[in-house]
C-alpha cells in the first residue's frame, strides 16, 4: 500500500487535475456562443449512442445527478438541441433524442474544438498518446468501479 504522501500518485492526479482544468478552459472558450462543455458532452453522446436515453441514464453515464443532468437538458431543449418526450411504456418517465439542430450545433463544436485536440496529439505525439491511453483508461475504470 502506498504512503499518504506517495509523491507518484501525489503528482501523477496533481497532473492530470491540471490538465483536466486547462482543457475545459481551452475548449470552453472555442465552443460556438452559448453552449457549453456540458452541453456539448451530452449532444456527443447522444450522437454516439444514436439512440434514445432517459435523463437518469444520462446522469449515470456523465456521473452528475439527475437535479445537475435534468438542469443542462432544459438548456438543451430550450435551445431546440434535443426533444424530450414521455416514455411510451411509463409514463413517469421520459426519454431524450438529439434534435436535427442539436446535430448541427454538435458539429459546429466538434469542428471549434477538433484543432485544439488535433494540435495537442501532435505536438506530444500520436505514438505517445496511443501508449498513455489504456494507462488512463484503466484508471478511469478502476475510479469509477470504487464509485
Amino acid at each position: 500500500m502506498a504512503s499518504p504522501d506517495d509523491p507518484l500518485s501525489v503528482a501523477l492526479f496533481s497532473e492530470m487535475f491540471m490538465a483536466d482544468q486547462l482543457a475545459r478552459n481551452r475548449l470552453s472558450r472555442a465552443l460556438p456562443k452559448g453552449m457549453e462543455l456540458s452541453h456539448f458532452s451530452v449532444l456527443n453522446h447522444l450522437v454516439a449512442s444514436s439512440e434514445e436515453k432517459s435523463p437518469a441514464q444520462l446522469a449515470r453515464v456523465f456521473h452528475v445527478t439527475r437535479g445537475a443532468m435534468t438542469n443542462t437538458l432544459n438548456r438543451l431543449e430550450w435551445s431546440g438541441y434535443i426533444h424530450i418526450r414521455p416514455d411510451w411504456d411509463d409514463a413517469r418517465r421520459k426519454m431524450v433524442s438529439i434534435s436535427p439542430a442539436g446535430r448541427r450545433a454538435r458539429e459546429a463544436a466538434v469542428s471549434a474544438i477538433a484543432p485544439i485536440l488535433s494540435d495537442s496529439v501532435r505536438e506530444i505525439g500520436a505514438d505517445r498518446v496511443r501508449a498513455a491511453i489504456p494507462v488512463i483508461r484503466e484508471l478511469r475504470l478502476r475510479l469509477e468501479n470504487e464509485g
